[in-house]
């Protein structure tokens, strides 16, 4: 036995430590449970039955996701469920796991995941069965030693109020009383949620397994290893999943489910599907027995990066170092195994720990458990279907969060594979929201895997950026021109956003370039770190939850363009093509809106589900045919439309209509042009006047309607010019071949010199969409919401006999009711973000989406859903009749709801009305 003290007091390593580790695991160690799987197994090698010949969905990994979601397509009353697991239930990574669950987070979606997952393990399968899941809730505190964390924390608690999570803020005293052990000296404050809790993952897991098998649609079968995936084209060119093969037969089944974990990405390239994880080694000790402690909550101390797990009279003691191991060559064979523990890397964890509850510096350690986890690029999970092959699903890369999130994403991932999408807003798990570049770019996946991985307990700030994974999708590419503009936006102070792998203008400093450097590792593997880093200065100038340094120069930004003209680059935007015999066919179905209108027409129009919700909203042109290789004007013979959406969700987009196209078997194609047309938005008053001396064609309004297109010249290069605005002012979008953006940029902004052009970017972009109450897809607009219950009625050709995807499920709503609606608000000048409550007449009705600061109103204008508490329709007269206030960080601020546009409500300036 050592002790903690004994451990922190051991010598670093002199020389730097591997990058990464290719030993396999050491011989087994206990965890801290009474007991695991692996004790009640044979051992033989032999399955545990043999496998039928056919099956309707066959779930690879017998670990928490596996049964959750066995368990789930149970439930939900599939029949002919097949569970294939390599060796025992729960031998791969999650019978050592922590088993944490934690009910609040950053994220309404996931609060309601976390929630389900409580459900199924504290009252559903011990119902169901009998059994005990090894639930115990005794509660969780957060640690906040600083302003910034107790702020963070302030905000989850508002939002835990409307979905009913208890929770308090204590003073430091107030934590001394509840935990008696802790040291409270360098305490801003906590965070107590009365009842968080563990669980046990064998426990869960068998009950899990349990409870499918006893309906009687499920088999789970163990000591059984998948050696192939079988894939075939069909008719149409289509990848599906044909059959499963393992050492003791082959499968014939359309629907795979890849639970893998740590051996997901094998998994997937058996399949031809790249799945973008990377192994870690990940760790935590046990002490021995503590006096006091017993009923302790657990703690989360994110400054310290450390966590306090109650193990009966013991404490389990883990959290994210700077400086993970990546495990490199994953073994096969790994089972019921762990790993050395690297007390080098160990070290930061447990010097926070003691500090944060003194008697563990005189507390010996029971065991060390140091196994493998599977880690993504964004600290979110993989689902949902590949884009690469029908019928394979993930549910993968939890990041050590699998078994809290297990029961959540178990239901909804059955709920994909039975309907075909989930029922919540599962977008920020979805695998497709990764551009397909990325997903097996082992750079990208290394480095901004490593950086979730070392930030994750760090403060989430609204305005942060990733420093990892940067230029790789910086416009079209290394060798385009559109890279010249890039490094043209750094000579003009711009600070880049990064959104799944593009580049994008943030903002413009007055301060000149700040080029976003190589990955540094934050220093570790023995990288050195950057030095007097400029775009990480301002960065780090951006972490706060009230208005950051820059906000009155995002104020300059918004206001040149409501009063003279700005100049956006959204080069990045997704760019496509639907041309083909049947494109209007397809158009027809695809679209809510009507776009099958003349050439020359544009149409902002949703993309629904069958369930009426909103897969996407974009902009449709209706083209004419053009010349063979031309990326502004494609040949095709039929019909054609061009399609423009935003870059960040431009594979989502790509994979719902091609996915809808297959289905529906229409004779067209998507053509993809995103990495060969640049994209600039001239907006403003005086946007006519600058680009008349641009353009080749008469920009009056008769000439030039607003929602119209045309193929014109600028500065001798053709472009296709758009009267579209993202902003609310008069202006025109030119998309614009690759290699004449830069000519065309330096002729806008030499025209508009003396107009006082000025560049602008995504933050202000954000404050003028919401002053105008444009909508942004995944904030106001997700898959759960309709165009009827978020005010866009008039994208859905209702009054036509046109039938389109999902125009079903909007018909039934809107003759039952709407029963929850998006309301503007306006409130004083306060910082929100999202997620702040929404009071109304003494009642919480809801939560804020989206929040931003209007500068030409001068006030704060925040989006949210709100609902009758009494469970009527929430009509406008609803609406205008209440009473209403936000909450932020537990303080509540008057607001006004609107129900029109708080800027140009009628819409005059967009048509060039001023």
């Amino acid at each position: 036995m050592s002790s903690l003290s004994r451990a922190w007091r051991l010598p670093r390593w002199r020389s730097p430590r591997p990058f990464s580790s290719s030993s396999g695991p050491t011989a087994k160690k206990s965890v801290p449970y009474q007991k695991t799987l692996q004790e009640e197994g044979t051992g033989s090698g032999r399955p545990s039955r043999a496998p039928p010949g056919s099956a309707q969905v066959v779930v690879v990994g017998g670990g928490s996701l596996g049964c959750q979601t066995a368990y789930h397509l149970a439930k939900m009353g599939l029949r002919g469920v097949l569970l294939l697991e390599r060796d025992r239930l729960t031998s791969g990574t999650t019978w050592h796991t922590a088993g944490l669950l934690w009910q609040l987070r950053p994220s309404d979606v996931e609060v309601e995941l976390l929630a389900h997952t409580r459900d199924v393990v504290s009252r559903d399968l011990p119902a169901e069965t009998g059994l005990h899941t090894g639930w115990v809730e005794n509660g969780g505190l957060f640690i906040a030693s600083n302003k910034q964390r107790l702020d963070e924390y302030k905000r989850l608690m508002s939002l835990g109020k409307v979905y009913g999570v208890e929770s308090h803020v204590l003073t430091p005293a107030q934590t001394k009383d509840l935990y008696p052990l802790m040291n409270v000296d360098d305490l801003y404050g906590t965070l107590y949620v009365p009842k968080d809790g563990t669980m046990d993952p064998a426990g869960t897991c068998s009950t899990l397994a349990r409870a499918a098998t006893a309906r009687g649609a499920t088999v789970i079968i163990e000591n059984c290893p998948v050696t192939g995936i079988q894939v075939r084209t069909d008719d149409f060119g289509v990848k599906r999943v044909h059959a499963v093969e393992t050492a003791h037969g082959t499968i014939q089944t359309p629907c795979v489910v890849n639970c893998a974990g740590v051996w997901a990405r094998a998994l997937g390239r058996l399949a031809g599907v790249h799945v973008p994880l990377v192994a870690m080694h990940h760790a935590y000790v046990v002490t021995e027995r503590i006096e006091g402690i017993q009923n302790m909550p657990n703690v989360r101390d994110h400054d310290a990066s450390v966590y306090l797990r109650l193990q009966g009279d013991a404490l389990s003691v883990g959290g994210y170092e700077s400086n993970p191991i990546f495990w490199e060559e994953v073994s096969e064979k790994f089972a019921f195994g762990l790993f050395d523990l690297d007390w080098d890397v160990f070290m930061q964890h447990i010097e926070g720990a003691v500090n944060r509850v003194p008697v563990l510096e005189k507390t010996g350690i029971k065991s060390t458990v140091c196994g493998p986890e599977s880690f993504t690029a964004d600290h979110k999970p993989l689902m949902g279907e590949a884009p690469e092959v029908r019928g394979f699903f993930l549910g993968c890369g939890f990041n050590s969060a699998g078994m809290m999130l297990g029961g959540g994403c178990g239901r909804e991932l059955a709920h994909w594979i039975i309907h075909g999408r989930p029922e919540k807003d599962m977008y920020g798990y979805d695998i497709r929201r990764f551009h397909h570049s990325l997903t097996d770019n082992n750079r990208w996946m290394r480095e901004r895997s490593h950086e979730s991985y070392a930030k994750n307990y760090s403060v989430v700030f609204p305005h942060d950026e990733p420093l990892a994974g940067r230029n790789d999708r910086a416009w079209a590419g290394p060798r385009s021109s559109k890279k010249e503009l890039t490094r043209s936006g750094c000579s003009w102070g711009c600070v880049f956003q990064e959104r799944h792998g593009w580049e994008r203008p943030g903002w413009f400093s007055p301060g000149g370039a700040a080029p976003v450097l190589d990955y540094d590792y934050y220093g570790a593997y023995g990288h050195e770190r950057h030095r007097d880093y400029t775009y990480n200065r301002l960065l780090g100038d951006e972490y706060t939850f009230d208005f950051p340094p820059h906000h009155d120069i995002i104020k300059k930004e918004c206001l040149t363009c409501r009063n003279a003209l700005a100049l956006f680059d959204m080069s990045y935007f997704g760019k496509f093509y639907l041309v083909g015999p049947e494109a209007t066919k397809a158009a027809d179905w695809l679209f809510s809106a009507d776009v099958s209108k003349a050439p020359g027409s544009t149409v902002y129009t949703c993309m629904l589900n069958r369930q009426g919700g909103v897969e996407s909203d974009l902009t449709v042109s209706r083209i004419s045919p053009g010349t063979p290789g031309s990326p502004l004007a494609p040949a095709f013979e039929g019909d054609g439309y061009y399609l423009a959406i935003g870059g960040a969700v431009a594979q989502h987009n790509w994979s719902h209509i091609t996915t809808v196209l297959q289905d529906m078997k229409f004779q067209c194609q998507l053509l993809d042009c995103s990495e060969e047309l640049g994209m600039m938005s001239i907006q403003g008053p005086l946007s006519r006047a600058v680009l008349q001396e641009v353009l080749d064609t008469d920009l009056s309004n008769e000439a030039f309607p607003f929602s119209t297109h045309k193929i014109t010249t600028a500065a001798g290069c053709q472009v296709r010019a758009m009267r579209l605005s993202f902003v609310g002012e008069m202006g025109w979008e030119l998309h614009v071949p690759r290699a004449d953006c830069v000519k065309v940029y330096r002729a806008v902004m030499q025209a508009g010199a003396r107009h006082g052009i000025a560049n602008a970017g995504y933050r202000a972009i954000d404050s003028l969409s919401i002053e105008k109450g444009y909508r942004h897809w995944h904030a106001d607009l997700r898959p759960d919401d309709t165009p009827l219950e978020a005010g866009l009625a008039f994208t859905c050709k209702l009054k036509s006999s046109i039938p389109f995807l999902g125009r079903e499920a909007v018909e039934a709503q809107k003759a039952k009711g709407i029963f929850r609606r998006l309301v503007c608000f306006t409130t004083e000048k306060v910082p929100m973000f999202g997620l702040e409550a929404v009071w109304r007449d003494g009642q919480v009705v809801g939560h804020i989406r989206r929040a931003d600061f209007g500068f030409a109103i001068d006030k704060t204008i925040a989006y949210g859903y709100i609902r009758d508490p009494a469970g009527g329709p929430v009509s406008l007269d609803f609406v205008k009749s209440g009473s209403y206030e936000l909450e932020r960080m537990g303080v509540t601020f008057p607001a006004r709801a609107h129900t029109k546009s708080p800027f140009d409500p009628d819409n005059k300036r967009v048509k060039g009305f001023y």
